[in-house]
Order: C-alpha cells, then sequence, then structure tokens
C-alpha cells in the first residue's frame, strides 16, 4: 500500500496477513481517519529469560540448544504457539529415554519494556520397566543366548546398580543392531529383523517387547580377490585379511581387513583411499565371494604440523616426538605413532590429531595436533603425608616431569618419619643427545631405622650417587646403562638379630661396619603402552640387572637382577584388564657371605600384595620380624575402570584386583604353594592436591604369623 493508491478490503486483507507473517506483532488493525491510513499494532514481546526446573536426565545445556533449533530462545521474538512445540519436543526426548509420564508445563511472566520470563516445569516421572523381552524365529541359536548379547532386558537378580531393565528406545535400537552383527559374524548374511512390538501398559510402567527375525541361511566364503589399483604388493595386503577361505562368513572381519587394507595404503601417504568389499552371493552353494575393490585415491603430502594447546610445554619439547615429518607424504602409522608418544610424555589429559585438507591443494594436508595441559604441573611434598611402612610422613620437596615447561624431570625431596630420613635429588635430560639419549643423575642420603619399619632391627646411614643413560634401539625399545656408588653403615644393638650381626662380622673388616657398593647397571625397556597416564592398552617390560663390584676393602660383592611387566588389555571404552608380574632375584658372590640386609626383597602393601602388611611376607630371623629374601614372585590381576560418580573425569579410576605373591630366602627355596594370595577393591586418585590411593583388600589364605591389613592407602601433595 504506497501513497496515492486506492485500498480496498482485499488489499487491506492482504497488508494485514504480511505483518502477521513477520512474526513481531500479536494483533494488528487497519482503520481509516478521513484520507489518511492508520495500522495499529500490538507487539509480541522479546524473551527475557528461559528457565527450566526439573530435568535431571537430560542436562540443561542440552535442551536450551534444542530449543533453541526450535525456535524458542532469550532475544528472541515469543510466539505463542511455539510453546505446543516445545512441549512436544521435550516429550518426544523424555520419551525416546523411556519415561512415558513424563508432564511438561510452562509459564509467561510478564516484565517491564514489554519482555516475559518463561519457566518451562518438566516432571520427568519414572522409567518404564521391561518386564518381558522376546525373540521370535530364531533357530540357531537360543534365546537366551541372543539376549545375554543386549544391554536390554529383565530386571537382573541383583538390580541395585543396574539399569539394565528401564527402557530406552535407542538402546533397543543398539540392542537390535548387536542382534544383526552377531547373525551377520556368523555366517548368517541375510539376516534380517522384520519387525519389533512395543506394547505399554495402561499405566506407562511396564514394556512387553517382542522382536521378529528372519534368520536366513548359513554362508561360508568361497574366495577372497584384491582388484583395483592396489598400490601395495597383493601378497602384502592379502595378508591383513583376518578371514580365509572356508570360513564363515563374518562381516566383522570383512570391516576390518578393509580397515587394515585403508591403514597399510595410508602408510605410504594414500591417505584417502577407499577400500569397498563386494559380496557375490551363491544362493544354491550358500557360498560368498568376496572381492577388496580398492581405490588409492591421490597420494597427499603433508605441508604444515600444527600443535596447538601448550601454553606452559615448550614447542621443542613436543616436535622432537613428532615421526611424521613436513613436506613428506602422509603416513597414517606415523601421525598416530606421533600422537601415541605425545601421550607418553604425560604432560597432557589428551592428545587430538585431525588431518584437514588444504584448500585448493587436493594432494596436501595439514597434520594438527591439539592438547590439553594437566592441571598440575609437578608434585609438591611439603607438610604432611603417611606412608604405609613408615606411618606419618614430614615432607618437604619439589618435583616435576617437566621442568620449566623443557621435558626434563627434576625432583628434590627432603622427608622424615620414626622410620627414616631421606634427602634425594634426581634430573633427567631425555634429549641429552639429538638422537633421544636421556641421561639421569642421582644423589642421595638416607638414616634409616629398620625396627621403625617393623623388619628386623637395625640403623643404617647410607650415600651415594649414580648417572645412567638411556639408548633408544627403536621406537619402542630403551637400552639402559649406569653407574651408581653407595657408602652404607650398618648400626646393630643388642636387640638386633643372630643374622644382621652374624653379615656384619662375617663382611666387615673393621668394627664400625660399614661398606662400599660400586655397581654398574644395565636394562632393557620395551614400551608400547598407548598413554603414560592411566593407559587401557600395550604393555611396558623391564629387565634390569646390577653387580656391585668387587673393588676397594669395603666393598661388598653381590647381584640383582629384576623382571617387570604390564600387560593392559583394553575390553571396551569403560573397562581395562590389567596383568602384572614382578619377578627378582639376587644374590652375593666372592668373598660376600650372602646378600645385605638393606639389598633383600620384600612383600606385602599397596605396591605388592594389598590386604598383607608392608614388607611383612617372607623368611624371619631369629627374632621372629621379616628380614626380606633373596627372591620374589609377585603378580596381579585387575579389572580398571571410571567410577560412575567421575566418568567424564579422567584423574580416577576404581579396580577390582586379586594380588598373589611371597619372598623366599634363596631361589631354590620357591615354592608357589606358598604364595600369599589377597583380593579386593582399590580407587587411584590423581588430585590437584596430589596422587591418593586407597585399597580395601581381603587376605585369602593368610598364615598364622602373617599380618594383615584390609584398609591401606598412601598419599602426597601436588601444586
Amino acid at each position: 500500500v504506497k501513497l496515492g493508491e486506492r485500498i480496498d478490503e482485499r488489499t487491506s486483507s492482504t497488508a494485514i496477513r504480511a505483518l502477521y507473517k513477520t512474526g513481531f506483532f500479536e494483533d494488528v488493525v487497519i482503520e481509516r481517519e478521513g484520507n489518511t491510513l492508520i495500522v495499529f499494532v500490538a507487539e509480541r514481546p522479546a524473551i527475557a529469560s528461559v528457565t527450566l526446573e526439573g530435568n535431571d536426565d537430560i542436562p540443561e545445556d542440552q535442551l536450551k540448544e534444542n530449543l533453541k533449533q526450535i525456535g524458542l530462545s532469550e532475544g528472541k521474538v515469543l510466539d505463542r504457539s511455539l510453546l505446543d512445540k516445545v512441549k512436544v519436543e521435550l516429550k518426544r526426548q523424555y520419551l525416546s529415554l523411556g519415561k512415558y509420564n513424563v508432564t511438561v508445563k510452562t509459564k509467561i511472566t510478564p516484565l517491564e519494556r514489554n519482555r516475559v520470563a518463561i519457566l518451562i516445569d518438566i516432571y520427568e516421572g519414572k522409567v518404564a520397566k521391561i518386564k518381558q523381552l522376546n525373540i521370535v524365529g530364531n533357530n540357531a541359536f537360543p534365546e537366551e543366548t541372543l539376549l545375554n548379547e543386549f544391554n536390554s532386558g529383565t530386571e537382573p537378580m541383583f538390580s541395585l546398580f543396574s539399569d539394565r531393565d528401564q527402557y530406552s528406545k535407542q538402546k533397543l535400537q543398539g540392542d537390535i543392531e548387536t542382534l544383526r552383527s552377531y547373525y551377520m559374524d556368523r555366517g548368517y548374511i541375510n539376516f534380517q529383523v522384520e519387525s519389533t512390538q512395543v506394547t505399554i501398559t495402561p499405566d506407562k510402567s511396564s514394556v512387553y517387547i517382542t522382536i521378529n527375525v528372519s534368520e536366513g541361511e548359513q554362508y561360508t566364503v568361497s574366495d577372497i580377490k584384491l582388484a583395483g589399483n592396489l598400490r601395495v604388493p597383493e601378497e602384502e595386503l592379502r595378508k591383513l585379511v583376518k578371514f580365509e577361505v572356508g570360513e564363515y562368513f563374518s562381516r566383522r572381519k570383512v570391516t576390518a581387513s578393509s580397515n587394515n587394507i585403508s591403514e597399510r595404503l595410508g602408510d605410504f601417504g594414500f591417505a584417502f583411499s577407499n577400500v569397498n568389499p563386494i559380496p557375490d552371493i551363491d544362493k544354491e552353494k550358500r557360498e560368498v565371494q568376496i572381492t577388496f575393490f580398492v581405490d588409492p585415491g591421490k597420494r597427499a603430502y603433508v605441508r604444515r604440523v600444527n600443535i596447538d594447546g601448550h601454553a606452559y610445554t615448550q614447542d621443542e619439547v613436543l616436535r622432537r616426538e613428532l615421526r611424521q615429518m613436513e613436506s613428506g607424504w602422509i603416513s597414517t602409522r606415523q601421525v598416530k605413532r606421533t600422537r601415541t608418544r605425545l601421550n607418553r610424555l604425560g604432560f597432557f589429559k589428551e592428545v587430538n590429531v585431525e588431518t584437514p585438507s588444504v584448500p585448493g591443494s587436493p594432494d596436501q594436508v595439514d597434520v594438527d595436533y591439539s592438547v590439553v595441559e594437566n592441571d598440575t604441573f609437578g608434585t609438591l611434598n611439603f607438610g604432611i603425608g603417611y606412608g604405609e611402612a613408615q606411618g606419618l610422613l614430614l615432607t618437604a620437596g619439589v618435583n616435576q616431569n617437566n621442568f620449566l615447561g623443557t621435558g626434563n624431570r627434576f625432583g628434590l625431596n627432603v622427608s622424615a618419619s620414626s622410620a627414616a630420613k631421606d634427602i634425594n635429588f634426581t634430573f633427567t635430560d631425555p634429549y641429552y643427545t639429538l638422537d633421544g639419549v636421556s641421561r639421569t643423575f642421582r644423589l642421595f642420603y638416607r638414616e634409616v631405622d629398620a625396627g621403625e619399619l617393623d623388619i628386623s632391627d637395625y640403623l643404617t646411614d647410607s650415600y651415594g650417587a649414580g648417572i645412567t643413560f638411556g639408548v633408544p634401539i627403536s621406537e619402542d625399545d630403551t637400552i639402559r646403562y649406569g653407574f651408581d656408588y653407595e657408602h652404607t653403615r650398618i648400626y646393630t644393638s643388642e636387640s638386633s638379630s643372630t643374622e644382621i650381626i652374624q653379615f656384619c662380622q662375617e663382611n666387615s673388616t673393621e668394627d664400625n661396619c660399614q661398606f662400599d657398593a660400586y655397581k654398574p647397571r644395565i636394562g632393557w625397556t620395551h614400551d608400547t603402552r598407548n598413554r603414560a597416564v592411566f593407559p587401557t592398552s600395550g604393555s611396558r617390560i623391564d629387565i634390569t640387572g646390577v653387580v656391585a663390584a668387587p673393588i676397594g676393602t669395603d666393598a661388598i660383592n653381590f647381584y640383582k637382577t629384576q623382571y617387570k611387566q604390564k600387560q593392559f588389555f583394553e575390553l571396551s571404552e569403560k573397562y581395562t584388564f590389567l596383568a602384572k608380574l614382578d619377578l627378582a632375584h639376587g644374590d652375593s658372590y666372592g668373598d660376600t657371605t650372602f646378600l645385605p640386609p638393606f639389598e633383600r626383597y620384600y612383600a606385602g602393601g599397596m605396591r605388592t600384595v594389598r590386604g598383607y602388611k608392608v614388607s611383612s611376607l617372607g623368611p624371619k630371623d631369629s627374632d621372629g620380624d621379616p628380614i626380606g629374601g633373596n627372591t620374589r614372585v609377585v603378580g596381579n590381576l585387575e579389572l580398571i575402570w571410571k567410577p560412575p560418580f567421575a566418568e567424564k573425569a579422567d584423574s580416577t579410576r576404581l579396580s577390582l584386583f586379586i594380588d598373589a605373591g611371597n619372598v623366599y630366602g634363596e631361589l631354590e627355596d620357591v615354592d608357589f604353594g606358598e604364595l600369599r594370595y589377597s583380593t579386593g577393591i582399590a580407587l587411584n586418585w590423581l588430585t590437584p592436591v596430589g596422587p591418593l590411593n586407597f585399597s580395601l583388600a581381603k587376605a585369602i589364605n593368610p598364615k598364622d604369623d602373617d599380618e594383615t591389613e584390609t584398609f591401606q592407602f598412601t598419599m602426597g601433595t601436588a601444586f
């Protein structure tokens, strides 16, 4: 409508509709005053705030984001019809969670300056329970076997911590896909879920589910072929196929084989390859021929490797871990290897990597690593702590695994307790040379009252120094060698055992019972863990050997060897299985009559066999106190997971464990029938104030003279 135009009923109706269509007005009225057209409008109010109440199962941020997508958010103009859409959308989300009794109410409160506050009150109700779940049409496998694969089901025997019987549409869809995979991985290539009936009782509290399936016939693999532009020798690619001719068809193995071939092509720069498995089905013979058609695409080259997120750690520290270099073709193996090496540094909560294409260059990519640094940069032992053996500890010191962001490890600690006084300094440069040879210096002074540790009664003063080099011989293997010097003096008393006094008399040339130990050492480390803190896969093996050489008049002669292994198995995203083994043996040689008391092995406590008092297992002296042994055997099995109260945090782990171990006087005394066992639950917590470790353990087979402890813990302080 413009000045000078004529207006009639049709034109005015069109104008009113156009104004309403803007969505800004609640009311529009057109009136005439002489030859003047007057338009009266009532603006809709603006939304000042949206408040949600009663939502427990769905986070508020998620709900508000969903409401924003349908047009309801702060700052928008209020369309009252949207509130009905809001109710429908919220109910839809809760119905997918199995909450059929959900109710949603909205309240609009007028505010000044034509604004409103919207309150959405949600009553979630209880989740509908699965009372019956049936599978119809299954002949090859029992229904019980199939239902055991489901996350959904009827109420389990121990339902206190289980949500298995809580109905959820998404969870049921996942179970149906699990059922399909179960059949497809066992040769039933034509398996189908024909229908799913979900029946809800009138009170909306119970659900009955029936899944109708058609199994089809079971097929075997008749032939495996590779076609296309392979770019890698066919024999090499065939080794990556995870199944053989004659096996039952398995969708999982076919997919894994495709991924293996694609990853292998990625090692040669073909990062965007496509490996498509094409089945050729022979229904009469019930056989299937699989052809992997390989399209490698263009070889991609790396333009730049970028690292972001490290405010504290120096860029050089991270770049020396790179295995994927710039200007070369991309290798998916080296990209992943770099990510693993960054994780193993222990400086970061998480390390992520992306390989975006370079705009305008189809054969170039960037490799972008993003890291999230830990909240703490070191450990400050200052104040009061607790150790299993020493009891109450007064400590002061600083330990940094990333000293001043250089990647060097530094530690200076002073501790005092009724059992020991200790001053210890260590410094490690992991890249002493450009080739990655590490160098570690150690200095220490220590006073120990073994009687206060509840082992054989004697005192020691010792000091020493050492240097160790680590030479990498492969990505996963390092040879370590070095030399230590230690001077130890033993003080005996009337309460000292016969064994301690005998050692001093037989091996000391003076009355003061002091000894020098010149100890060359060598070791090998094999480390394939995916990260240093709370790893979920891989292993670490350490083999070490040390010999106290016959140098000087006060020298003692002995040797010690140790084998330690930790093997991590990733069972799922939530669960990790850990197996540990610790085998150690030592003995004297030459003029030294037996292994010195301060070099013997002990077992019991948090680090060996939980449930038994620290250092309490093994041989006893003439006074009945633990005196250690020449040989130690310790094994641990643990099931590790994130606790439900901290699933989003990456600093806490719970574990169920079984420990076994003991200490023996001589190698020939080893008797596996004398192993002590324990079981229990443990908590490891990396807090902002330091690492805390707790365990509740039950000794399974203690003997009459064994000392047991149900609750054990250690703690420290961090900054």
